[in-house]
């Protein structure tokens, strides 16, 4: 038995007890999550594919791990002008484990939480997720005032120009 779903513009296969990665979803880890953008189904009677989508079919999942994928490098350059860029782009992931494959309006066996829309995509305060709840803010420590820098090189220069020095005369014999 395996379905086709679509989430964060993709498109994946899944079966039963499978493990892969998708686009970042904002569901914390542990939490179950239902997709019910099923495009095909194939439940062993015969594969039924929807137009767009297959009627009464859903996908359970639990959300296993929320993380990062490798770096990959972005490096523009072109060619005698002296212009380099490089730079570097982390894709944001959600590791998830496929539960429960249903079909004609079945629903499944535990509650999960409604799929979340692409729109709806929060980025939780990152503070407040760290801190652990009863942890005493700390205070900002004061930093000493800058010091005033002169806007030359450690000389101090005055507007008075120094005459040219003289040559010594020569002697005359």
């Amino acid at each position: 038995m395996y379905a086709v779903i679509k989430t964060g513009g993709k498109q994946y296969r899944v079966a039963p007890n499978e493990v892969l990665k998708v686009e970042r979803l904002p569901v914390e880890a542990g939490r179950r999550i239902a997709f019910n953008e099923v495009l095909a189904v194939d439940s062993g009677e015969g594969l039924k594919i929807g137009a767009p989508m297959v009627a009464g079919a859903m996908v359970t999942a639990t959300v296993v791990e929320q993380t990062h994928a490798p770096t990959i490098l972005v490096f523009k350059k072109k060619r005698r002008h002296n212009y380099r860029r490089k730079n570097g782009h982390r894709q944001d992931l959600t590791v998830i484990r496929i539960g429960e494959i249903l079909t004609d309006g079945r629903q499944p066996s535990a509650e999960p939480e409604a799929a979340p829309a692409a729109e709806a995509k929060e980025k939780p305060a990152k503070a407040a997720a760290r801190k652990p709840a009863g942890t005493p803010a700390k205070k900002a420590a004061a930093k000493p005032a800058a010091k005033a820098k002169s806007s030359g090189g450690g000389k101090a220069k005055t507007g008075a120009k120094k005459a040219p020095a003289k040559k010594p005369a020569k002697k005359k014999e």
